[in-house]
């Protein structure tokens, strides 16, 4: 039986979709096969963290210029752009590693490449991904675009655990950055003759200004973006430089390792799935609740239980997180002008990973003076702590699901925010992750 394709999965949505589980595959690979590249070569615990706060530094300085510039210019070009720049720094990164001799500060460069790409590319994606569906199905194509992405990092983390194990992190790296030149590719033939010109703008500063009103004008934006600026520190801290360690200590290396990052991305697509057929009324209030699971996979490595339990709830997490994104974009794409939505979207990863760089770099040096354990629950106590204070949160709680089109200027910022909305059953409505941010992740997964 042939099977069609949706109405409303038009040509730009199509390639999109296929560009973000092309660089998923790569991508989720790549993760553990860099953190494994900096161990190989005689690297520390901090080693490993300066190699992720490196690329983590750049991306938040350029976070904002990418979502301005992103309003701007055509969106497809500045994505591209960024994807060569990414397929760049992989490829010679793939090339160090697998010449045997790759240095420390060599490494921590690459990265930095590597970020200052998803810096421009990031911004400019999320704005794209929700333009090129109507409005009335904009939840369902998202969910779905999510679904494909997740579905690419399950076997693209398990395939790279096990590639690594096989024949080291260099050939990973090294597909990674064939996925990123094919996803560029994929890019460019999208069809934006019907994209209507950007108005030209005041300057860079009065764009930044701008979209800095749209931000501080709605609680239950800021308030969200400050809780996972650090939920998505301590997250990395856990998953990027302790998990790794105790992987090699105890759970018998990159495989078992990679595999519970699969069934995160199981999870994801599961939640997904659910997503495609799930309204909830209060977006954020689900949304909200389902971040609690977050802190289990940091509590798991803590103990550290076996590599099937922590598989199991990495699995949990990947659900519970992905209803949060869904949610959270949904929220996004319905009070956001479009116009605007780049430069909004620039703020919530700024926010988002603010600190990522400060806590990849200290989780080290944390772990030295603590101890790993008591980092970890740590880390799990933070995250549920910040959950439960932004529910606290009025607008959080009360920002329902509408079938009207986004407001179209600032002066319906407060439109949906604190008010009670009828419930609207359109089709249900995230990264990087996923975290805020979750729609633009082609390498990271802010959330």
């Amino acid at each position: 039986m042939k099977m069609e394709r949706p109405a409303w999965a038009g040509r730009n949505y199509t390639l999109l979709t296929a560009a973000a589980v092309v660089t998923g595959l790569g991508s989720s690979g790549a993760l553990i096969a860099a953190a494994f590249a900096v161990l190989g070569a005689g690297g520390s615990a901090t080693d490993v963290g300066l190699v992720a706060a490196a690329r983590t530094v750049p991306l938040v300085i350029f976070l904002l210029i990418g979502g301005a510039i992103a309003d701007r210019l055509p969106r497809h070009r500045v994505m591209v752009a960024a994807n060569v720049l990414n397929c760049v720094s992989q490829g010679v990164f793939a090339l160090l590693v697998l010449g045997g001799e790759p240095r420390l500060w060599q490494m921590a460069l690459l990265s930095a490449l590597g970020g200052t790409g998803q810096a421009f590319f990031a911004p400019a994606a999320e704005g794209m991904v929700l333009a090129s569906v109507s409005g009335a199905h904009s939840g369902r194509a998202f969910a779905v675009f999510r679904m494909g992405m997740n579905g690419a990092n399950i076997g693209g983390a398990a395939l790279g655990g096990a590639l690594i194990a096989a024949v080291g992190p260099g050939w990973v790296l090294a597909v990674d950055a064939v996925a990123f030149a094919l996803a560029g590719l994929l890019r460019a033939f999208l069809d934006v003759r019907d994209v209507p010109p950007r108005e030209p703008g005041h300057g860079l500063i009065a764009d930044l200004r701008d979209g800095w009103r749209e931000v501080i004008s709605r609680p239950w934006l800021w308030s969200i973006v400050l809780q996972f600026a650090i939920v998505n520190a301590v997250v990395a801290a856990a998953e990027a430089v302790y998990g790794p360690l105790v992987a090699r200590e105890h759970l018998g290396g990159p495989g078992p390792w990679g595999l519970a990052l699969a069934a995160f991305g199981a999870g994801t697509v599961v939640g997904a799935l659910l997503m495609t057929r799930y309204k909830p009324r209060y977006l954020l209030r689900v949304g909200a609740l389902c971040v609690f699971p977050l802190a289990l996979p940091s509590a798991a490595l803590a103990v550290p239980v076996p590599a099937g339990a922590l598989t199991g709830v990495m699995f949990v997490a990947g659900i519970s997180v992905e209803v949060f994104a869904v949610t959270w974009m949904m929220a996004l794409h319905q009070e956001i002008p479009e116009e605007k939505f780049s430069r909004v979207s620039s703020y919530d990863w700024l926010g988002s990973l603010a600190m990522v760089p400060l806590a990849t770099a200290l989780a080290g040096p944390v772990q030295d003076l603590i101890g790993r354990t008591t980092a970890l629950w740590a880390c799990s106590a933070l995250i549920a702590l910040l959950t439960a204070a932004v529910l606290c949160v009025r607008d959080v709680r009360r920002l329902t699901r509408r079938t009207e089109a986004a407001p179209t200027d600032s002066a319906a910022a407060g439109t949906g925010a604190g008010t009670d909305h009828a419930s609207a059953e359109a089709p249900g409505q995230v990264p990087v992750t996923g975290l805020p941010g979750s729609a633009a992740t082609d390498d990271i997964t802010p959330r």
